[in-house]
């Protein structure tokens, strides 16, 4: 049944021109019952015996129990008392590196140290199909349904969550030095170019360039990436102010400007940007982000891992920035679903503020759900469970050890619930997983043929950790 027929009909019965049992037993696609529904809009509506309605990939109605007797389906899931929310959205993430996970995780100027070397030696569009193929299927057993991902041979990337049936916005990246795809950030940005054009009318699938960060790339790449991306009308994700080294390369650039300044002062802050970590920020920066309307992701695990310091987040959401969680890659946060990321954020938050009651759990969740969406441009379409938004839904169980009692769902969810506790995942209107199970891939394969590529990175990793030169 279409949206426009659901609404015409609700709306003739409720002026009582039809019966409403005429309108009784639509035949939709999907009907959700008996769950607790965190809808995530505006006015952070919840319904405790809740009903949600989806057609095709689409959100028809959310509503109380009664809701369920209007309409049929072939397909009904009822939760029983279970959490039932918008699907999670990682704002950053490198999800090949999966197969690098637990590499030399306390190693000083890991990225050039360690992670660099590594990547030269072993980066291929084998292994970025590998490990994104593990990545998927982490990520949507922990609940998330959207993810922005910044690699190398993107297209592999898009192949793997066009079968898993996932939506993402994947960046190429763009660098100066050479790189398994590109010798050059020229070549990155024509890899970026065919990315686009190959993957622009893709539903699920948004295409974008990722300069890797200021400092490596030249003032003239960012700009040139900036006004095609403009002209393209597609996003760009980049590392900002994230690092000293960064702030120092840029510092020297640019006559004593922060990485933020930098960017709006080259023309390269705009609403296409996502900015990941956005740690070393001031008032002056934040004030320019929120004009500029671009995006934020804010990875706490990853960041407080590296020691790296703790991104005003909180001040940022506050002032209506557009800011999402991310997890960064597999190798820094070293898990891929945000749902892992929602302790720490409320606990950090709470002790750099020095308040208890800094960050609490609706902020949390509301920067996983329509936060994260706003950050990616996307509150239009996902983030929230809204007549007309796509269906992508998540069910969490409430009857695990860990999660008994629910008194407050917002606060189960942060400060108990993990990413083992997503029973459903649903995206676009199909369930890619029931109970723990994946439906559209085969798991076991997956995880086999990356424990058999940990022989080629145990050849190229000698016993100490450090990679054969």
């Amino acid at each position: 049944m279409s949206l426009k027929r659901t609404l015409l009909a609700t709306a003739i019965a409720g002026l009582g021109l039809l019966p409403l049992s005429s309108v009784a037993n639509e035949k939709v696609d999907l009907i959700i019952t008996d769950a607790m529904v965190l809808t995530m809009n505006q006015d952070k509506t919840v319904y405790e015996n809740g009903t949600v309605i989806v057609d095709g990939n689409k959100i028809v109605a959310v509503g109380d129990s009664s809701l369920a007797k209007q309409y049929s389906s072939d397909t009904v899931l009822d939760v029983d008392g279970d959490i039932v929310m918008p699907g999670l959205i990682n704002t950053h993430t490198h999800v090949s590196m999966t197969v690098f996970r637990s590499l030399a995780d306390d190693v000083p100027d890991r990225l050039h140290r360690y992670i660099f070397p590594l990547e030269a030696k072993l980066v291929s569009r084998d292994m970025v199909r590998i490990g994104a193929n593990l990545g998927n299927v982490e990520m949507v057993k922990g609940g998330v349904t959207t993810y922005a991902d910044m690699y190398y041979f993107e297209d592999e990337v898009a192949k793997t969550v066009d079968k898993i049936g996932m939506r993402a916005v994947l960046g190429e990246t763009v660098i100066k030095f050479p790189v398994a795809d590109a010798a050059n950030a020229e070549e990155g940005i024509q890899y970026a170019l065919n990315f686009i054009e190959q993957y622009k009318d893709h539903s699920r699938i948004t295409p974008a360039f990722a300069p890797h960060a200021p400092y490596t790339n030249t003032t003239e790449t960012l700009q040139k990436i900036a006004k095609l991306s403009l002209e393209k009308d597609v996003p760009v994700m980049i590392h900002l102010a994230e690092s000293h080294r960064e702030q120092e390369k840029i510092a020297e650039r640019s006559d004593g400007l922060s990485p933020v300044k930098y960017m709006d002062s080259i023309g390269a802050l705009n609403k296409n940007l996502v900015g990941a970590h956005m740690i070393l920020v001031d008032d002056e920066d934040i004030e320019l982000v929120k004009k500029s309307q671009m995006g934020v992701a804010h990875n706490m695990s990853a960041n407080i891992k590296s020691a790296k310091g703790v991104s005003p987040a909180l001040k940022m959401y506050d002032q209506d920035v557009r800011i999402g969680l991310g997890t960064d890659g597999p190798m820094s946060g070293n898990t891929l679903s945000t749902i892992d990321e929602f302790n720490q954020v409320a606990k950090v938050h709470k002790l750099v503020n020095q308040d208890r009651a800094a960050m609490p759990p609706i902020k949390v969740i509301d920067m996983a759900t329509m936060g994260a969406a706003k950050a990616l441009h996307m509150e239009d379409k996902v983030g929230s469970l809204e007549v007309g938004k796509l269906a992508d839904i998540i069910v969490i169980d409430t009857k695990a050890p860990n999660m008994v009692p629910v008194y407050n769902p917002y606060s189960a969810l942060v400060y108990s619930a993990n990413s083992a506790n997503v029973r459903h995942t649903i995206v676009d209107g199909k369930i890619l997983m029931k109970d723990r199970n994946m439906l559209t891939v085969d798991e076991d394969a997956i995880r086999k043929e990356a424990l058999e590529f940990t022989k080629v990175v145990r050849s190229t990793v000698i016993e100490s950790g450090e990679v054969v030169q």
